[in-house]
């Protein structure tokens, strides 16, 4: 080709702009189901989007979580998306989490995570250490330390997407808790909330928030301005996460006076809802995205 030489075959670009040796690009395996279905969220499309954006500086391949453990060998990094609820698939989770520890393969999220990664004990234990959460209890005999409300919520602390949660009655709830194994079941009282909000971060940095203003479409979500306060309240349990590497979610609810109090601190496959934001939100999104897979590997 005219003009070229060996110095400029032999170099290539670096995403950031430097000059680097030309030669395999990292490889990413991609772990989603985009057969899964959730109520009123399509993870198909959000992981087409990233997976379309990732291979512009990644060899990207995608695989069922089921197929994740057999299939990690041979991949600068495993990238966890929106795979569904582990709780279908948990032995195969299981075995995918011990290969990729046993063959250290860095794996988005890492797996150290406490918040659901790890269940949701932590609502216990955060709502135990006086945290602003929603309280939270696993067991018959701490039922009062719940404040009194007219209506109680109990759910498997191993749960995901509203499976097995249930709505129960003052008068019934102590006979309710006291049918299950301590330890399984998470109790709070119902809260009476204005809106939810959700917070996205990603290695600690904010990125945007989304709130869903009708209390009885959870995923119908519009662009979300926090106040210094609201960050505060945030960072507060991505601090406490102490995850150094990936995406977390945190969903708050705002109390009818006024208060924020975590629902949930989601770092295992947080849905991003990247199509309720802006473009130039997304475009900066994927960017940080890809800067943070790129720092995990190395």
């Amino acid at each position: 080709m005219s003009g070229s030489n060996a110095t400029d075959t032999a170099v290539r670009t670096h995403p950031l702009g430097n000059a680097m040796p030309a030669g395999p690009r990292p490889s990413v395996l991609f772990v989603t189901d985009l057969a899964y279905e959730a109520r009123g969220r399509r993870y198909c499309d959000e992981d087409i989007l990233l997976t379309s954006r990732l291979r512009e500086e990644f060899d990207v391949a995608l695989c069922h979580p089921r197929d994740a453990a057999a299939l990690l060998d041979g991949f600068d990094v495993v990238v966890v998306r929106n795979s569904g609820p582990v709780l279908h698939y948990q032995e195969a989770y299981d075995a995918f989490c011990a290969r990729a520890r046993e063959r250290n393969v860095p794996v988005y999220n890492p797996l150290t995570g406490r918040g659901d990664m790890a269940g949701k004990q932590y609502l216990v234990d955060l709502s135990a250490a006086k945290y602003p959460v929603i309280a939270t209890v696993d067991r018959a005999a701490d039922l009062g330390l719940l404040p009194e409300a007219a209506e109680y919520v109990i759910k498997p602390k191993l749960g995901a997407d509203s499976v097995g949660l249930r709505f129960v009655a003052p008068e019934l709830l102590a006979s309710e808790v006291a049918a299950e194994p301590d330890g399984t079941v998470l109790v709070q009282p119902k809260i009476d909330f204005s809106y939810e909000v959700s917070f996205y971060f990603i290695d600690r940095d904010f990125q945007y928030a989304l709130y869903a203003p009708h209390t009885d479409r959870r995923w119908v979500l519009e662009p979300y301005g926090p106040t210094a306060a609201d960050l505060e309240f945030a960072r507060r349990f991505v601090e406490w996460n102490a995850l150094a590497h990936g995406i977390q979610r945190i969903d708050a609810c705002r109390t009818a006076d006024g208060e924020l109090l975590l629902v949930e601190l989601e770092d295992l496959n947080p849905y991003l809802s990247l199509d309720r934001v802006t473009e130039p939100v997304r475009e900066a999104f994927v960017a940080r995205m890809k800067t943070s897979v790129r720092e995990l590997i190395r």
